[in-house]
């Protein structure tokens, strides 16, 4: 993917589950560049949601990227039964061997992604950039939709642009929790380059999928 390039990642956690197929279809059709599926345990975080079986299920209805997002303890245990997933995406926090587990999702032929949580210093990853194709920064605290952003974020993508700009420049940064196209046009500036489509940016009550979609996307690419 080139480097730069404006992604928007629709949340499944956000869809409708009655008519996930026809969600699907929509937004595809409107832009979206890949779908985010987000995996809870009720552990590493305190919700409980998608699994592998959705996420394979799902994958005939689709030819985009599908990023598998574990929010789960131990994911190293996780990873084989994600096969399905073009991208991987594991929390920093929940593995003591980061860089053998980037090594073995690369192994499958995957993306590989780390998640940081808010709270995470971006200098925790220079050593492990190396080894990554993408950093995944939440602006929320991982577990639920509807949170309110938090705004000291922005600076913090801000110095991990730098960083990866020292250490590997083809590492992309995506962002992940109550993003507006306001909101997201600061963290566009900031250095982010991927937007998982939450309640604040597309699944919102007053609109459809197909337009919503489209006004995000386009007021993230009028940013320069």
């Amino acid at each position: 993917m080139p480097k730069d390039k404006i992604e928007v990642s629709p949340s499944v956690m956000c869809m409708n589950f009655r008519n996930l197929e026809e969600d699907f279809r929509i937004l595809e059709n409107a832009g979206a560049d890949r779908f985010h599926f987000d995996i809870m345990d009720g552990h590493f975080v305190p919700n409980i949601t998608l699994g592998q079986d959705i996420l394979r299920a799902l994958r005939p209805v689709s030819k985009l990227p599908f990023e598998a997002h574990l929010m789960v303890e131990n994911p190293e245990r996780f990873i084989d039964r994600f096969i399905d997933a073009d991208i991987i995406t594991f929390h920093l926090e929940a593995t003591k061997a980061p860089v053998r587990l980037a090594r073995s999702i690369k192994e499958l032929k995957k993306i590989v992604s780390v998640a940081i949580n808010p709270v995470t210093p971006p200098e925790l990853l220079k050593f492990l950039l190396c080894e990554i194709d993408e950093v995944l920064v939440m602006t929320v605290e991982p577990g639920f939709a509807g949170q309110k952003f938090i705004p000291q974020i922005i600076e913090k993508v801000r110095i991990l642009k730098g960083l990866i700009s020292r250490e590997n420049p083809s590492v992309r940064i995506e962002v992940d929790g109550a993003i507006s196209a306001e909101i997201g046009r600061d963290l566009r500036s900031a250095g982010a380059e991927i937007f998982v489509g939450g309640t604040s940016g597309i699944f919102m009550p007053d609109g459809n999928l197909n337009e919503n979609l489209i006004r995000f996307k386009k007021a993230l690419s009028e940013c320069t």
